[in-house]
């Protein structure tokens, strides 16, 4: 006689694929209405990001148990989103400095749709943890930045890593600005581009040390 269950031992239980479905759009919808909370309203509770979200608060702190853990996941996939967006920008394509022309366009298109965002991770979670969260974006930049020099589309009289450095500063210097209401937001690209472009240039007279 065979005595083995239909369901035995091994079977995934019939709920959990849907139990995953769920906890995804769950933490879709989440993450959408704290980026939509924080940019409106930087003080935002975590009661008012569940009430955006349409979840109970029980769900949100099972997903995410902090407003900080929020943030960073918020950040996270902001960033990401980023990333995409400079592929899309071709930056290994073409000349360096018109390369990073398009990378800093970019850029600066998905900054200035989450100028309150950024604004928020830089005061709670700090600047050193802000650039950490930025590394894959910063290894990009650095990429482009070392094929300049090497092509002597860029300066090599000074470390390529402080290049990278002044790029993401000048980056969150503008956002900072158009913050406070010392940039106005419709030049900030423009200014953040020559004011970028102007610092890689190579020198005018042309004579150059490769920096140690």
């Amino acid at each position: 006689m065979n005595t083995t269950s239909s369901r035995g031992a091994g079977t995934r239980p019939e709920g959990a694929p849907r139990r995953r479905a769920d906890a995804e759009r769950n933490i879709a919808a989440i993450l959408d209405a704290a980026a939509g909370c924080l940019g409106r309203q930087p003080q935002v509770s975590m009661a008012d990001v569940a009430r955006a979200a349409g979840v109970g608060r029980v769900t949100l702190y099972a997903h995410f148990p902090s407003r900080e853990v929020l943030l960073e996941a918020v950040l996270d996939r902001t960033i990401a989103q980023a990333g995409a967006v400079i592929e899309q920008s071709q930056p290994d394509e073409g000349p360096a400095d018109d390369a990073l022309r398009r990378l800093l366009r970019s850029s600066w298109q998905v900054l200035d749709r989450h100028l309150r965002l950024f604004d928020v991770a830089q005061r709670e979670l700090g600047p050193a943890r802000l650039r950490e969260h930025h590394d894959p974006a910063i290894s990009r930049i650095e990429h482009l930045l070392a094929r300049g020099q090497k092509e002597k589309t860029f300066r090599t009289d000074l470390p390529l890593n402080w290049l990278v450095t002044c790029v993401y500063t000048l980056l969150h210097a503008a956002a900072d600005d158009v913050n406070n209401g010392r940039l106005a937001q419709k030049k900030a690209g423009h200014v953040l581009e020559a004011t970028i472009l102007s610092a890689l240039a190579v020198p005018p007279n042309g004579s150059q040390r490769r920096a140690g």
